[in-house]
């Protein structure tokens, strides 16, 4: 039983935590229809709850898990996702709209704090040969969740009504059990001691900061699809549920792409596996998006895309936490949250230049950014992972 507590039972679960935790993040979508009708509210409301979700879930990512490394904070391992699922959960309860935004911010604060403090258990409790593959299979426990929480959602609506949404927080409390159980709260983040003057703070790694520019842009390029991808098809002509289909693609392609990704940045280097993946995405969204139909080379094409792209992240986190491995918690924050906020200014950019040249033209210069990262990756040094005893993973 020991021996299971210091091997893949911490993996086990902080996948399954990170599974739960982009499942709840993923309920807004689908909740804004209640939310709106219950208390009247506009769509510029509606719109308001999604930059609100997007600041506190994402923006302030680095900014907590600043303070993750700074003062250790594990035991919150134990209440962010209880508390996400409870403020997403009760959101339909709110009585005004004041308490709705109050609702939606915990929620996302929760996802804040979650993301860079499992990310930096992950990578304390696997073996340095094996992170990147660890990675993937903690990215992809997430994206598998966000990707059936707006079908489960909608079921769990149409079958019980809102007002048994509570019961979803089941499955937060049970986790936070089983961390207690397991001592996942006890695990040190104390950053390994490295040689005097090798320490990098993290404002002057310019490794991080371009590195952190790549994965900007190429959020820019992956959000930017989706979130047109149903107006885009209805423009050419095909039916909107068609847009289902494809955007299902895309996301199980991610998937699968993170995992692949992570094992294959340990064997051949974050760097190779970063530009490799983004020059794969490149042609690939570029043949979609040129495609006269939507045929079978067509989803082909979109599934490639989605995994090239998530075949970046892994690597990115692993890279920029051997980048400063006193903030570990930091550096995952900046690669799973404030690249994703900035990506989410250029999707607006994109939407602004739709208006002017039409979305189709839009859609093909948002693989601009796409290009750019790629010289970008190439111009980052290689970073060889820190080498600490993996033991201190049990303590």
């Amino acid at each position: 039983m020991k021996q299971s507590r210091t091997s893949a039972a911490p993996l086990t679960l902080l996948t399954l935590g990170h599974f739960f935790s982009d499942f709840y993040s993923n309920f807004l979508p689908a909740l804004l229809p209640v939310l709106l009708s219950s208390l009247g509210l506009s769509l510029t409301a509606g719109g308001l709850l999604v930059m609100v979700y997007s600041f506190t879930s994402s923006i302030l990512q680095p900014l907590c898990g600043y303070y993750i490394d700074k003062r250790g904070y594990t035991w919150l391992i134990l209440v962010t996702l209880p508390a996400s699922a409870l403020t997403i959960c009760f959101s339909t309860f709110a009585s005004s709209y004041g308490v709705l935004v109050a609702c939606v911010a915990f929620a996302g604060l929760g996802s804040s704090v979650f993301h860079p403090l499992a990310s930096s258990l992950v990578n304390k409790v696997t073996a340095p040969a094996k992170r990147g593959l660890a990675m993937a299979v903690f990215i992809g426990g997430g994206n598998i969740g966000f990707g059936l929480a707006p079908v489960i959602v909608i079921y769990w609506l149409l079958a019980f009504g809102a007002a048994s949404l509570p019961w979803l927080v089941v499955p937060a409390a049970l986790l936070a059990a089983a961390y207690y159980y397991f001592r996942l709260h006890q695990i040190s983040l104390t950053p390994p001691v490295l040689p005097a003057g090798t320490g990098v703070v993290w404002y002057k790694s310019t490794s991080l900061l371009k590195l952190n520019a790549v994965m900007a842009l190429r959020s820019w390029s992956q959000m930017a699809l989706p979130n047109f991808l149903a107006v885009w098809l209805v423009q050419q002509g095909h039916s909107p549920a068609l847009a289902g289909g494809l955007l299902t693609a895309y996301l199980l392609g991610g998937a699968v792409g993170a995992f692949v990704g992570g094992g294959l940045g340990d064997r051949f280097g974050r760097k190779a596996c970063i530009a490799g993946c983004l020059a794969v995405c490149l042609p690939a969204m570029f043949v979609f998006l040129r495609s006269p139909e939507i045929d079978l080379l067509a989803w082909v094409m979109l599934t490639v895309s989605g995994a090239a792209m998530q075949g970046t992240l892994p690597s990115s986190i692993v890279w920029a936490q051997e980048m400063i491995p006193g903030n570990a918690a930091m550096a995952s924050g900046m690669m799973m949250g404030l690249s994703f906020g900035l990506g989410g200014l250029g999707v607006a950019i994109t939407g602004a230049l739709a208006d002017q040249v039409g979305l189709a033209t839009a859609l093909l210069w948002s693989l601009a950014p796409l290009a750019a990262a790629i010289p970008l990756t190439f111009a980052i040094p290689s970073t060889r992972p820190p080498h600490r005893p993996t033991a201190a993973a049990a303590e």
